[in-house]
């Protein structure tokens, strides 16, 4: 028996470090590293039953070709020499007659690892001169939002919350969505702060909190306001702090007076002497914490809400303080050499000579049925499951099903859109490959080498890709570098934050801090960001951004399109499932019962004469499904909540959540607006 290290790959803040119990050759038992920082221990979960994906039955182990029509999932073995070569001279062909920005790659967090995310497969698509891929999916909105406020993606470091008196939880389910934040929370109750939760859902985390403000969908941005509107009426904002690091103050004052507490009410659905309190206590309690996630940003005004929000802690003078400031992002510490592992000069050398075009994901429905010039006669997807995840989905499946649409999936496990493939490529797991990765919830930057061996013919994305560039007769001497190439590339940015960081000291250690604190006497000195200014914006200093901060309500909101609103009146949020990862244990028996459910307020379902176990159709004009009904505490009036995101083949009319979404956009960052969207409800039978 031997313990081998490795790393969580999922799309997760937590970003584990893992100890693989081998016996044998094969995995025996996955637990966290107890001398990891964050991880201290334990793994959440649904990763403590990763073996399961590992050692399932439905693995992937050869290269198919499609056999039955699309979306039948239907395939026959063939050899990956057979594989390769029909996929280099389809996207040969099709490049040669559409021109090659015809072929779109579609991909995101699958794997956070940056050799099997974002490493050899850019570097063929941007030779190949193939579309860029916008990816918006997930967390655009409020990344542009946080840098337009503060100009990085910094973070309070989750160790310091344990020092918070009062910590806010604004659309994060951290008990659901980031587990390993969870204990230093707990720590900090327990030396007396306050946990309060912004969500227009009773989570997990909202069940266990002090408050629970259950605020409408899609209103945080009028709720920052009236936040900062008392603030500053009653002149409880840290003026030193504002007056020598932030700009655009008087503007604020200005936009903010229009957000009184009453108005602000009206707008949230929140009582006007709630809001009052939460203000007074967030600006006179420190040090305070903001950990806001991306529920806030899926809605039309989601990235102006996290700009808002970002505000907060500078008006305060947070930042000043460990255990004060805000949480949305750690990613941008990870301070990479990312265009020396992607590199986009390739688009150079290609057939195409330049820039290729870009497409936003969140529009992939109208990219398959809509776009020209040229048309996308080639979809590649790895690292996503867009049939179950992707906005409008009628669209989607519908451009999924054209016959003259070659699309190629590297997968584990057979999704939804693996059985629209036409060649089906098996890809290895985490346990099975080597990469780096960055976290988005702490500053511990880890490496992972294979702790197990790869099933049957499965193989990493890097060697897809690689295989595929010379196939394809791509002569350029980047296609043969290997792993360990491309992370000394990353790894060589010339970035304090990176400094004295090497694969070998990586190799020793399994994980390093980032050099976030240089120059202090202690390696573990807490990282604060901006207490000195620092704001990585042109300017040096936190941009308020008053201009860009007018709440309007969502179209499909209770206080939006009246029209929409008469026809569909309950707002669905199709919020994360505590314990499934987006579409990855969509396979698993126990999500899927969890993500076929329809959360009601008993007065919703009362006056539809649903009660508990009832089959319930939800609909609008974008399409229906079919949902089991559950009359709880979950949702307020006026809310139905339906977890994401099940597997369309589990479901009975095979479709989703994302049946019901829109494709229309966030304010910032191109992102999907999932959280915007009326239905009706009625029920249809036991």
């Amino acid at each position: 028996m031997e313990t081998v290290h490795s790393v969580c790959a999922l799309d997760c803040p937590d970003c584990c470090s893992m100890l693989v119990q081998v016996e044998s050759g094969r995995a025996t038992r996955l637990r966290g590293d107890p001398n990891h920082p964050v991880t201290q221990g334990f793994l959440c979960g649904k990763v403590a039953q990763y073996l399961e994906r590992e050692y399932s039955p439905d693995r992937l182990l050869y290269p198919q070709k499609r056999v039955g029509a699309k979306g039948e999932g239907r395939f026959e073995r063939i050899s990956w020499d057979e594989a390769l070569d029909t996929i280099a001279a389809r996207l040969g062909k099709i490049a040669g007659e559409f021109g090659p920005e015809a072929i779109l790659p579609y991909s995101y967090g699958g794997t956070l690892g940056m050799l099997n995310g974002a490493g050899m497969d850019r570097r063929f698509f941007h030779r190949l001169g193939a579309s860029r891929l916008d990816r918006t999916i997930c967390s655009t909105a409020g990344g542009a939002g946080l840098m337009a406020a503060n100009g990085f993606r910094y973070a309070t470091e989750p160790e310091q919350f344990r020092l918070s008196k009062l910590i806010i939880a604004w659309g994060a389910n951290i008990h659901g969505a980031n587990i390993h934040l969870w204990p230093f929370i707990v720590e900090a109750r327990r030396n007396g702060a306050k946990l309060v939760v912004i969500d227009p859902i009773r989570t997990r985390t909202a069940a266990l909190a002090d408050q629970h403000v259950a605020i409408n969908p899609g209103s945080d941005l009028a709720l920052a306001l009236g936040l900062m509107h008392v603030i500053i009426g009653e002149k409880l904002y840290d003026a030193d702090y504002v007056d020598r690091y932030t700009n655009g103050f008087d503007a604020l004052r200005d936009r903010v007076a229009n957000y009184p507490p009453d108005r602000v009410a009206a707008l949230t659905g929140l009582a006007a002497q709630d809001i009052l309190q939460l203000a007074r206590d967030y600006a006179t309690t420190r040090p305070a914490a903001i950990r806001v996630n991306y529920g806030v940003q899926r809605s039309e005004r989601g990235g102006a809400a996290v700009q808002a929000i970002a505000a907060l802690p500078a008006l305060t003078g947070a930042w000043r303080e460990a255990g004060g400031g805000l949480h949305l992002s750690t990613s941008q510490a990870f301070q990479f050499n990312r265009a020396g592992l992607e590199m986009p000069e390739l688009q150079n050398r290609s057939a195409l000579g330049r820039e290729a075009r870009i497409v936003n994901m969140s529009l992939l429905g109208k990219a398959l049925t809509e776009l020209d010039g040229p048309p996308v006669k080639a979809l590649v997807v790895y690292n996503s499951n867009p049939a179950a995840i992707a906005p409008d989905q009628n669209i989607v499946l519908r451009g999924l099903c054209r016959d003259d649409l070659f699309t190629v999936v590297l997968e584990q496990l057979q999704t939804d859109t693996a059985d629209y493939a036409d060649i089906l490529l098996p890809a290895t797991t985490f346990l099975e490959h080597t990469d780096i990765y960055f976290a988005y919830g702490h500053h511990y930057l880890p490496l992972a080498r294979p702790a197990l061996p790869a099933p049957g013919e499965a193989r990493s994305n890097v060697e897809t890709f690689r295989a595929l560039a010379l196939r394809m007769g791509f002569d350029d001497a980047c296609f043969r570098d290997t792993e360990d190439d491309m992370i000394r590339t990353l790894l060589d940015s010339g970035h304090p934050f990176l400094d004295g960081i090497t694969l070998e000291r990586l190799d020793r250690e399994h994980f390093v801090r980032l050099n976030v604190a240089p120059g202090s006497s202690s390696k573990n000195a807490p990282f604060l960001p901006f207490a000195q200014g620092g704001f990585g914006t042109p300017s040096g200093k936190c941009e308020f951004g008053a201009e860009t901060l007018e709440y309007t309500p969502p179209a499909e909101s209770r206080l939006g399109d009246a029209t929409l609103r008469g026809k569909y009146p309950l707002e669905l949020v199709s919020s994360k499932n505590d314990d499934s990862m987006n579409s990855t244990f969509g396979n698993r028996t126990a999500v899927d019962q969890d993500t076929s459910i329809l959360h009601l307020h008993p007065s919703d379902a009362e006056a539809r004469a649903i009660r508990t176990g009832d089959r319930v159709r939800a609909f609008n004009d974008r399409g229906s499904l079919l949902l089991k009904a559950h009359v709880d505490g979950v949702v307020q009036p006026g809310v139905v909540r339906s977890p994401a995101t099940r597997w369309l083949k589990r479901a009975s009319d095979a479709r989703n959540a994302n049946v019901l979404t829109s494709d229309r956009l966030t304010d910032m960052g191109g992102g999907p607006t999932f959280y915007n969207c009326l239905v009706q409800v009625e029920r249809c039978g036991d």
